[in-house]
């Protein structure tokens, strides 16, 4: 099998249409969304126009789960994709599994624990680092987890891969429409690829065990900063740019 896995779309069409294309030219079985679809300022109705029809195996992020609760509680990015999106979107969002599994494989925002928890990530403000495998292990210690070959997680935003003892692949295919962002949660902190390309990973099980490309996929970033800077978020504007925060 060879799975294709998209996550953190935050609503940049331009960035998944070029993944889109190219996970067309590359082939695989099957491609699956982790979450994080229509957050942000830039093409939350449109995203989900494009996606659903697709039918993907997908789960709700936490992006998902904020954007569904108390209207007058939202952040920016929730309550703009919360006004844009139709009420029949709203109820495809709202059903979405927070897991999945695909034979073998499991799906997970963050940890399959948490949908706010890093699972390859530690915080070490003012960034994340590498986690070690004992404790990415102790992340997955959940009874959808144990027997999964192949873990793909999202919420980090960060391309990563890693092997466990066990011969388990744990893999972030990295963020698809935003490559940076600053957080307070749990503490202050921020992440970014220094890149503005569109990140997705091909999973393919080769000799027994399952192998993990991470790629990069250039697209025409700048419209996406320009909607984001129109829409009063210079700071995502300057992420989609530079793949940093400024």
């Amino acid at each position: 099998m060879r799975i294709a896995a998209l996550s953190d779309i935050h609503g940049n069409l331009p960035a998944l249409e070029a993944v889109l294309a190219d996970v067309a030219r590359r082939g695989c079985d099957v491609a699956v969304n982790l979450g994080d679809i229509v957050s942000g300022p830039l093409w939350p109705r449109e995203t989900l126009e494009r996606l659903q029809p697709l039918d993907l195996p997908t789960i709700a992020g936490n992006h998902e789960r904020q954007l569904l609760g108390e209207p007058a509680a939202l952040a920016a990015s929730d309550a703009n994709a919360r006004r844009e999106l139709a009420p029949a979107q709203l109820e495809w969002l709202h059903a979405l599994p927070p897991l999945l599994r695909i034979d073998e494989v499991l799906l997970c925002h963050g940890t399959p624990g948490s949908d706010l928890e890093y699972l390859l990530e530690d915080i070490a403000p003012p960034a994340t680092v590498a986690a070690d495998p004992a404790t990415v292990a102790r992340r997955l210690e959940h009874p959808l987890a144990g027997d999964a070959a192949l873990v793909l997680c999202g919420h980090s935003h960060t391309p990563r891969q890693l092997r466990l003892a066990d011969g388990r692949l744990a893999c972030n295919p990295g963020s698809v429409g935003l490559p940076a962002f600053a957080t307070g949660r749990p503490v202050p902190h921020r992440v970014g690829t220094g890149s503005p390309d569109a990140r997705y990973a091909l999973l393919e099980r080769r000799h027994g065990r399952w192998e993990a490309q991470l790629l990069a996929v250039p697209y025409g970033f700048g419209e996406a900063a320009q909607r984001a800077a129109a829409g009063g978020r210079p700071e995502w504007s300057h992420a989609l740019r530079h793949g940093r925060m400024p």
